[in-house]
């Protein structure tokens, strides 16, 4: 059968092009909070890729000791005004180590943004190719792939990744294995979006076009449906990358997340607990690290879900306009 069956153009609404990417851009800036959220995700990215040439501005880095700026007599307190502030070390130093605090926390930035993210690609892959093959698979394909989903869905992540980054051996990098075991053990809630957009799209009719025309499933899928499921795909990603960062601080916090001496924020907390009176800017600053970045990575993550799908209104009220009209 001819190919003129098949569209030479997916509907705007299904697979945005050039209009559908301004369209989408223009409602995103509408929205002033969603604005700010990616100005201070866009400012964390960089603080986390510029983390050695900022720590060598200050000329610090993450793993010496300085025995000399902690008062041993008091257990280790930071010697010095707001715990050891100055101009060699901007944010002041570790408790009990010396270890400047500036460069842990822009290094800990990397790691924490860095294994939400790699997690968080994990569980769009795994997601998206499990809830395409149910989708378009035989009766029996799909109910495996869905009874697996489903178990998947039901583990409870933190016991999972306890149990599975205990048993590993050392050896293994630690922020890889992180970002590998919270993706596999995660992706479950994405695959089900994934098999819903699915098999709602497969019966549209340049689909069924495509299929008419002699297209293998395989061409189907990338060509047709895989344009489709951008908006559901992407909106649920945003807003797993701070779940995803609040998971892997928890991790740490517990003691099987990152090990020393790599820094990690969640690391940083569980080290601190014990030095909330004493030096409360160790505990304050990756705490407050935490809130800023789940924080704008939650807003951002609703703004781009109501750009995408401007039928459902915005959870934040507060700087949200009206959409410009064209």
């Amino acid at each position: 059968m001819s190919t003129a069956l098949v569209p030479t153009e997916v509907p705007e609404a299904l697979s945005p092009g050039a209009a559908g990417a301004r369209r989408f851009w223009r409602r995103l800036r509408a929205q002033r909070a969603a604005t700010v959220a990616a100005g201070t995700v866009a400012l964390l990215v960089l603080v986390a890729l510029a983390a050695p040439l900022l720590t060598a501005l200050e000329g610090q880095d993450p793993t010496t000791y300085h025995p000399a700026l902690v008062d041993s007599a008091r257990g280790g307190v930071p010697i010095g005004p707001f715990g050891g502030v100055g101009a060699d070390h901007w944010l002041g130093v570790e408790p009990q180590t010396g270890r400047d605090l500036f460069a842990r926390l822009v290094y800990g930035a990397r790691v924490s943004l860095g294994v939400a993210l790699a997690a968080t690609a994990v569980q769009v892959v795994l997601g998206v190719v499990v809830g395409v093959t149910a989708a378009l698979g035989n009766r029996w394909v799909d109910q495996l792939l869905s009874r697996i989903t489903d178990i998947i869905v039901a583990m409870p992540l933190i016991i999972m990744a306890l149990a599975l980054l205990a048993v590993v051996p050392g050896g293994f990098p630690r922020p890889v294995l992180v970002s590998l075991i919270i993706g596999f053990v995660a992706w479950g809630t994405i695959g089900k979006i994934a098999r819903a957009a699915t098999l709602s799209l497969k019966s549209l009719d340049h689909v069924a076009a495509a299929r008419l025309s002699g297209w293998n499933t395989f061409h189907v899928a990338r060509r047709e449906l895989l344009p489709g499921l951008a908006a559901p795909v992407i909106t649920y990603a945003a807003l797993m990358v701070p779940s995803n960062i609040a998971v892997e601080a928890a991790l740490s916090f517990l003691g099987v997340g990152v090990k020393p001496p790599t820094p990690s924020w969640g690391q940083m907390l569980s080290d601190a607990n014990v030095w909330y009176q004493a030096a409360p800017q160790y505990l304050l600053l990756p705490a407050g690290a935490l809130f800023v970045t789940v924080l704008a990575l939650t807003v951002l993550g609703d703004g781009v879900r109501t750009a995408l799908d401007p039928r459902s209104a915005s959870r934040l009220r507060v700087g949200t306009a009206k959409e410009p009209r064209s």
